[in-house]
């Protein structure tokens, strides 16, 4: 970094708006909590190299590229982009800090020339895309992820420090039959955080507003949704200035200066692929072009036609399934969201493959009245969706069940605390002495148990020990809880004006109205603090100017004192007939 350099850019940060500092500050990842004091640490600071290193790393090929030659930038985007980053000046000159760091990156061999100019096509042409193969991917993902939806309603995800997925739930997914060994669970519960169907909060992975909205939508919207997501979240460097994307095969190399962008590259693809908007061969799947070609810098949008080719290709969603006398369902291709959502809540589900296996259980049936279904509700929903009627040994468990099912009322009473109540008063005791419910502290009241804990508590203590519960409210209606306990809505983005505020105001406090006195002013200072030897040029009353070389040793008065080396003697100067100083 030069001096001039820090002196032209200061100035320039003078004149930028608010508004255009706290962007250039947000842009640049700078902290608000530092300690600059002036425009002048603020130029010095942005044209370290520590700092320029880190610019660079988040810049394009194309905009690396054009700062490689020794022109000047020609107006546009790139020259507007690059100066509100202060990486070029006023001319669209490189700062020479910049341009150290660039030629250093050339001779380490990290800065190549760019490959993308002129822009491929990120369509391969003459080559055709295994479509059944990867339409098949693409109905493992879905149903997987639906399934990893489902299992994260019941059993929140661990979530250890690296925000992955924890090695005990990985396992019960593939022990599930949800995912197969390998990658497939990780790569799956990173898709849907990053489009928004799983949210990381503390050290769990909770699904969202949004996820759950996703689990009801058809097969081809959830996958639609999802690789727009994708899409639309990939980073500008693998944008073609024209629309587009860039083929696959130069991803690698859209950030040259940034050493953890391969990997996140590799990721990217891999997630693609996933989802099957890449094939094997990473190039865009049949149904994916069209938004690979067209996209620019909006949201990803698919051709219907293209969608068509996927739905033709994945197995058609059926809305009945066969009731077995083992109690079992069994649903001959994919089951209807909306039908396999609510068929879930009353059996589990035991297979994984096309034709789904659910199983009915008296403690499944329990959770579904619990859940604040009926005999009768459970009856007619099964009836309507059954191919074979409803088989005797299933209907006789939802009667024997529903009988004894709400034997247990929990709700609150008019004291603020919680009411357990029961016609069975053998049940009532058993409750009292059950050490799995010590932790409510039920102690008998009348003819009822009563606790300290809430309704919802207790509640979910006693009817996960098994018991026939219902909830009810203070009149003893029954109401119904939903367990699923859903992320909470992110917090809103601190707005990047109000993070800066302090920084931009202190700066703006320092500002002078003479620039070059101030600059000035901050070079002799530094000198004397480091008594440095400079050459310091001095305006003679007769309008010449004079040179002495000497030793900065104090500054005050507003005279600059220092020992010529030339002569040997202390020399005191005024500060206001310094014209310019230069290291010795």
């Amino acid at each position: 970094m030069t001096a001039s350099d820090a002196r032209a850019l200061a100035q320039l940060l003078v004149q930028c708006s608010d508004d255009a500092l706290v962007r250039l500050f947000a842009a640049r990842q700078i902290s608000p909590t530092v300690t600059w004091n002036d425009a002048f640490d603020a130029a010095e600071a942005l044209l370290d190299t520590p700092s320029v290193e880190r610019a660079l790393a988040r810049l394009t090929t194309d905009e690396l590229a054009a700062m490689t030659t020794d022109a000047p930038l020609a107006a546009g985007d790139v020259r507007d982009r690059l100066q509100s980053l202060a990486l070029v000046d006023e001319d669209g000159m490189p700062y020479g800090a910049v341009a150290a760091a660039l030629e250093a990156a050339r001779a380490e061999g990290r800065l190549a020339p760019s490959s993308s100019a002129g822009g491929g096509s990120a369509v391969d042409g003459g080559t055709t895309s295994d479509d059944a193969g990867a339409a098949e991917r693409a109905f493992a993902s879905l149903a997987s992820l639906a399934d990893i939806l489902h299992a994260a309603l019941a059993h929140p995800f661990g979530r250890i420090g690296a925000g992955t997925l924890g090695a005990a739930d990985r396992r019960r997914l593939i022990e599930a039959g949800i995912v197969e060994e390998g990658s497939t669970a990780d790569e799956l519960v990173v898709i849907a955080e990053r489009t928004g169907l799983l949210a990381g909060q503390d050290k769990t992975w909770l699904v969202t507003a949004h996820g759950g909205q996703w689990l009801r939508s058809d097969t081809l919207t959830r996958w639609t949704d999802v690789a727009a997501a994708l899409l639309g979240s990939m980073p500008a460097g693998l944008r073609k200035n024209e629309g587009g994307w860039l083929p696959t095969s130069e991803w690698t190399g859209a950030y040259p200066l940034d050493p953890t962008w391969p990997a996140r590259a590799g990721t990217l693809r891999s997630l693609l692929q996933r989802w099957a908007v890449l094939d094997d061969a990473d190039r865009p799947t049949t149904w994916a072009r069209g938004a690979f070609r067209n996209e620019a810098t909006g949201d990803a949008a698919f051709e219907p036609a293209d969608l068509e080719r996927l739905a033709a290709l994945l197995p058609g969603e059926v809305d009945r399934v066969y009731l077995q006398n083992d109690l079992t369902a069994i649903a001959p291709g994919p089951l209807a969201p909306q039908l396999d959502m609510r068929l879930r809540s009353m059996a589990n589900r035991e297979s994984h493959a096309q034709a789904s296996t659910y199983r009915f259980t008296t403690e499944t049936i329990a959770d579904a009245l619990t859940a604040g279904e009926s005999a009768d509700s459970l009856r007619e929903f099964l009836t309507g969706l059954s191919l074979t009627g409803l088989p005797q040994p299933l209907a006789y468990e939802i009667e024997r069940t529903a009988r004894i099912h709400g034997t247990l009322r929990v709700g609150p009473d008019s004291e603020g605390r919680t009411r357990v109540r029961s016609d069975d008063e053998a049940l009532l005791r058993t409750l009292a002495v059950d050490q799995a419910l010590r932790p409510l502290g039920l102690v008998a009241d009348g003819a009822d148990l009563v606790t300290r804990s809430g309704p919802d508590t207790a509640f979910w203590m006693i009817a996960d020990a098994r018991y026939p519960v219902v909830a009810v409210d203070a009149t003893g209606t029954r109401r119904t809880l939903d367990r699923h306990r859903l992320a909470a809505d992110p917090p809103a983005p601190t707005d990047a004006q109000e993070t800066y505020t302090i920084l931009v105001s202190r700066l703006r406090s320092a500002q002078g109205g003479d620039a070059d006195a101030a600059w000035l002013g901050r070079e002799l200072d530094q000198a004397v603090r480091a008594r440095a030897t400079i050459i310091v040029t001095v305006r003679m009353p007769d309008g010449t100017e004079r040179e002495f070389t000497i030793e900065a040793t104090g500054l005050g008065g507003g005279r600059l004192r220092g020992l010529d080396r030339t002569v040997d003697v202390e020399r005191t100067l005024p500060v206001s007939s310094i014209s310019g100083i230069r290291p010795a």
